[in-house]
């Protein structure tokens, strides 16, 4: 199978990473949490899908980046890893992670886009929507950023450069992991949403309020063909109403003022079409039908009450469970809903937040299972490396790693292939060594909860197994 990660710099797609976050304005602003329960529909706007899917291969979310000469100098130009019908100009020339665009100084830039976590390759083929879990986030992005200076000419570009490594150097430590597949979405959008004015959106070099912790708080990347179905962008339900002012919250990390939020939100909404017309990718496997029969009636027995049903009659609850119940990882869902209330704060009286509300909920969404036969790791920590070890808590590895840097599809136990290991990281010589390791012992990382399969015998988690390859 081919590659997953990225080639580029790490700086280019950490800068892209979504997360909901803020700072405190000069007023009270109401603060609502969500209660356990059923997420109440908002409605969506109208838009071209044909017309978004151009979009989000051509224009760019983020507004600044690295001067295209340093950017080809410094990464050797690599070409495109795989085919894009729709990319025109000098996109067509350039890796699917990055965008080209000219600045209004007239120095051609290519920085990070959507792509970069929202792709990724699935037997040979790049599938757009597909979350990327085998991404690394480990290394100093200011180093980058400093060594393709050495390859900027004249002053103009020099701006460029120094507005894209001041942007970097201020938000880098919420921008690493320890840890590949570990996606830093939440920390560094908090952090870029700390260095602005909700008002007006100017950037400060110093934060207006207190940063997040740094450390590393892992989440999986949810694929977009469930954006038509969800009620709340995020695993704690929050948020909620106009998704698009939600999506386009990567912005931040370079549209100064309102007038360049509101010039990206003008065409998002056609993205945002685009994303709810997406299918999942359908098993590419032999499956059993008659075993896969059996799993759906197992399904609709014990799952559909918070997973909905499929196929001809299809349901979504939008059903926030909680914490106490589904039994998974609090420490994202207590630190949104209890720690966070400079940046629900911020993000409700931003321009981002017309019409929409952050409104997190201490438990977590069951998701739609759409695809879900192509999205491990499993839960919203990606703890979890296969279906099988989904459905049989005893069975979990507390310690593991990807079966090497491009593991294998597991179709058994329908997942990545891995290894359990003994040791754990502080016993691991090296930096390179330990970042593989997903320790499910650490805070944030466990691989506690949803063991409502326990339940059942092996043959009936065979069954179901089979049934969730359809969906």
């Amino acid at each position: 199978m081919p590659s997953r990660h990225s080639n580029l710099p790490a700086l280019l797609i950490a800068a892209l990473a979504l997360a909901l976050a803020g700072c405190e304005g000069e007023r009270e602003v109401e603060i609502n949490k969500a209660e356990p329960g059923r997420i109440p529909a908002s409605p969506q706007r109208a838009g071209d899908p044909e017309a978004g899917r151009l979009a989000l291969l051509n224009r760019a979310v983020i507004s600044c980046g690295l001067p295209y000469r340093a950017y080809a100098a410094s990464t050797g130009n690599p070409a495109p890893e795989y085919p894009l019908p729709g990319r025109s100009g000098r996109n067509a020339q350039l890796p699917y992670a990055v965008t080209a665009l000219t600045a209004d100084s007239g120095v051609e830039l290519v920085t990070s886009n959507c792509l970069g976590c929202h792709a990724a390759p699935l037997n040979g083929e790049l599938v757009i929507g597909l979350g990327n879990e085998l991404l690394d986030f480990t290394d100093d992005p200011v180093m980058t950023v400093e060594a393709a200076g050495a390859f900027v000419e004249g002053d103009a570009e020099a701006r460029e450069w120094q507005r894209w490594a001041d942007r970097m150097s201020a938000i880098a430590p919420w921008a690493m992991t320890d840890t590949v597949g570990a996606n830093p979405a939440i920390s560094l959008t908090l952090a870029l949403m700390a260095h602005r004015d909700p008002k007006t959106l100017a950037w400060s070099d110093e934060p207006l309020i207190e940063p997040p912790p740094v450390g590393t708080m892992p989440i999986s990347v949810p694929p977009w063909w469930n954006v038509g179905k969800k009620h709340a962008m995020f695993y704690n339900g929050q948020g909620r109403g106009d998704q698009v002012h939600t999506m386009i919250l990567a912005s931040t990390t370079c549209a100064d003022s309102v007038a360049e939020a509101k010039a990206i939100d003008g065409w998002f909404g056609d993205v945002h079409a685009y994303l709810a017309s997406l299918e999942p990718p359908g098993y590419p496997y032999p499956i059993d039908a008659e075993l896969a029969a059996a799993g759906e009636e197992l399904f609709r027995s014990e799952c559909k009450k918070c997973h909905g049903l499929y196929g001809e009659r299809e349901t979504y609850p939008n059903k926030l469970v909680a914490l106490e119940k589904v039994g998974t990882d609090p420490l994202y869902a207590t630190e949104a809903f209890e720690k966070s209330d400079r940046f629900i704060r911020w993000f409700n009286q931003s321009y981002y937040g017309k019409n929409a509300e952050a409104m997190p909920g201490l438990g977590y969404v069951a998701p739609p299972l759409d695809g879900v036969w192509a999205t491990a790791p499993y839960l919203h920590n990606g703890s979890v490396p296969t279906l099988a070890a989904l459905l049989d808590t005893a069975s979990r590895p507390a310690i593991w790693r990807f079966d090497g840097a491009d593991p294998a599809y597991d179709r058994e136990a329908v997942g990545w292939s891995y290894r359990t290991l003994s040791q754990g990281r502080e016993q691991l010589a090296s930096l390179e060594e330990q970042k593989w390791v997903y320790d499910t012992r650490r805070p944030g990382f466990s691989n506690q909860g949803h063991d409502f399969g326990d339940i059942l015998d092996e043959n009936e988690r065979k069954a179901l197994i089979e049934y969730l390859k359809t969906l």
